[in-house]
């Protein structure tokens, strides 16, 4: 039982999200003795990812938990002793703010008052038996208790990666009113009769594209078809998750896609950027000019080092400014700064030049664009990392709050903590998530923010022959000084919505609320849901089912002394940041590790079952688990030569 865990370890985790996960399996399998937990019920923290209905609970619970009022001082106070310090916790975690939660799809009333008793019932609804898919925030009641085990309940199952087709309907679907309640998240049933008003008159013609008919019920039954990630991320195929998770054989617990296509948006279209050669020679948007401009400056890039004479006189100057010294056309600038270097309009040449030159190496790794996307969701990656942990003897607790953390006053060093059990944990090590700290130990700290979208619609912003397209799009601003708008777009065979769906996620550094930063993208994007009149251009775009807006807080460029009062062996990992990729959760879990083990490898492979030598014996017991060292479903050494073979193309 969790109320009676060991009492000592190497290391306490506290928190579940990417860096923490990656440092709970680095710790593990260098042999240390780790307790991971979590006060929520699903792992990931602020990197999970939510079914449908999964979501709309932690909606509920970001609403709850802005409302609520700090709790009362707990035991846990008359458990210090007089040698001793304690560092309190915090109990609520602040780190989503202004949710916004609009619904287009038709619905009715008798099925909006369902789900609204449903949210909470859905995850309790789970089958307990090991062979269901449990997908983060869905784990039902018995497996979301406490646990102590060294298995952790995450998906067992083989996955089908089948390739699914969107059914096309001919009824046009209805465009509700818009009802805003301020920063309070909530859903906004439409009635039919408000649906009837607002539906457009558009006569029949053989040139009006086909619509789907999603309802909100239909979204709401269909609740674990989709997988709706916090943070929108894709991973760079040369970067560094992607080499920490072939090194450490992590990779077999997950599945990957390409991402299909890039995209751009120019003069208020949506078109697809060349990447690769074959792409560039075929593509019809350049002239036979422009493509010679292209390969030859993209050809310079890839090793732009060699050349300094090319770049030093501008190394101070803007990318963009560079580019246009580069007699490169208005269209061709576009595309390189917005869409391949992926940069700011404020971003200085060498930063455009290396952007550019990490896209091109990137490039035909897994296929014709540089990314990857996990199926069934970002958040599938902690949870493969909390498995390696389990898998070397790691401890996990969901739903474990940790109240405090006990400092020797002499030493000036963190000795325990206190669970919400009054149990004290003794360890030498402690690596608490940002989220988790109190306001008095953040009291100097200065956040930024991430500005979210979350959408659901009826059809792709760039239609093709092929219905399943994994895509990006950068949509510059138009004011001077503002920050660029990351659009990634995920088909149904990606697990992350239902199919007649596509997920897409908005995601930019916030200037003000999510909404106010993100509406304008949407409505260039998507169909407006207010209008009486829709023209034919507008009919042509995708339509909006429901949209989430919030703001997440990035703590990611904090340095460790900003933090007040924090003892030398405790460790802060930061939550998600803004960019595209990895890179920074998997750099500062390599360097805390760093720290805290200077001789130990971070995340070597795992050994070949022969090659293990268990504790008071020379040779491996005939009944394997009978050793105090606990060993779970090693691959033999065929299976793991190919260490590469999940990431599909």
């Amino acid at each position: 039982m969790a109320d009676n865990l060991p009492t000592e370890f190497d290391v306490v985790i506290i928190g579940t999200g990417l860096p923490e996960s990656i440092l709970a399996a680095a710790c593990s399998r260098s042999g240390q003795r780790v307790l991971h937990v979590d006060s929520r019920s699903y792992y990931g923290g602020n990197w999970a990812s939510f079914s449908f209905s999964g979501l709309l609970s932690w909606l509920k619970e970001c609403q709850e938990n802005s409302d609520s009022k700090e709790e009362t001082a707990a035991a846990w106070q008359d458990l210090i002793h007089e040698t001793e310090e304690a560092i309190a916790l915090c109990r609520k975690a602040e780190t989503i703010q202004h949710t916004e939660v609009f619904c287009y799809a038709s619905q009715n009333a008798e099925d909006s008052v369902h789900e609204i008793g449903a949210l909470q019932k859905d995850a309790s609804s789970v089958s307990d038996t090991l062979t269901e898919p449990l997908h983060s925030a869905e784990m039902p009641e018995e497996r979301q208790s406490d646990i102590t085990s060294n298995e952790i309940p995450v998906e067992q199952t083989p996955r089908s990666d089948s390739k699914v087709s969107l059914e096309e309907s001919d009824t046009e679907e209805s465009l509700d009113k818009e009802k805003y309640c301020g920063e309070k998240t909530c859903v906004h049933p439409v009635s039919d009769g408000d649906m009837v008003e607002n539906k457009p008159t558009v006569e029949d013609s053989t040139s009006q594209p086909k619509r789907n008919t999603i309802t909100y019920p239909q979204m709401v039954k269909e609740s674990r078809g989709f997988n709706i990630d916090l943070v929108s991320k894709l991973l760079y195929s040369q970067g560094s998750l992607i080499d920490l998770l072939i090194k450490s054989n992590v990779s077999r617990y997950a599945e990957f896609k390409n991402v299909t296509r890039i995209l751009a948006f120019r003069e208020g279209k949506v078109e697809q950027v060349p990447c690769s050669r074959a792409d560039v020679f075929n593509s019809k948007e350049l002239t036979m000019i422009e493509k010679r401009m292209l390969m030859k400056f993209l050809t310079f890039c890839l090793d732009y080092e060699q050349h300094p004479d090319e770049y030093q006189d501008f190394q101070q100057c803007l990318f963009s400014e560079y580019l246009k010294t580069k007699k490169l056309t208005p269209n061709l600038r576009h595309f390189i700064l917005h869409s391949i270097a992926m940069t700011s309009d404020s971003s200085c040449t060498l930063d455009g030049l290396k952007a550019t030159k990490n896209f091109l190496q990137c490039l035909g790794r897994y296929g014709n664009t540089p990314f990857l996307f996990p199926l069934y969701g970002q958040g599938e990656i902690p949870q493969c990392f909390c498995r390696m942990c389990a898998v070397f003897g790691g401890i996990y607790c969901l739903r474990h709050k940790i109240q405090c953390l006990v400092v020797d006053k002499e030493s000036g060093r963190c000795k325990a903590v206190i669970d919400h059990f009054g149990q004290r944990i003794n360890a030498n090590y402690f690596i608490v998530e940002d989220s988790y700290l109190s306001k008095e130990t953040c009291s100097t700290v200065q956040y930024k923010q991430i500005s979210r979208a979350v959408l659901i619609t009826d059809q792709s912003i760039l239609k093709t022959d092929s219905d399943q397209q994994i895509s990006i799009l950068i949509v510059p601003p138009v004011e001077p000084g503002a920050c660029s708008v990351r659009v990634t777009e995920l088909c149904s065979s990606t697990m992350t919505c239902i199919k007649g769906t596509y997920l897409v996620h908005l995601s930019c550094e916030s200037s003000k609320t999510a909404r106010e930063d993100l509406e304008s993208v949407v409505k260039k994007l998507f169909t407006p849901f207010a209008e009486t009149e829709v023209d034919e251009e507008e009919l042509r775009k995708p339509r909006l089912l429901w949209a989430l807006y919030f703001n997440m807080r990035d703590s990611s460029g904090v340095s460790r002394s900003s933090y007040c009062g924090l003892p030398c062996n405790v460790y802060v990992c930061s939550g998600p940041d803004s960019g595209l990729g990895s890179e920074h959760a998997v750099k500062l879990a390599e360097t805390v590790f760093q720290e805290i083990f200077p001789s130990e490898e971070f995340c070597p492979p795992p050994p070949n079952p022969e090659d293990i030598i268990f504790d008071g014996d020379d040779k491996q017991p005939d009944v394997p688990g009978t050793s105090t060292v606990t060993v779970a479903k090693l691959e033999s050494p065929e299976e793991g030569e190919n260490l590469e073979s999940p990431l599909q193309n």
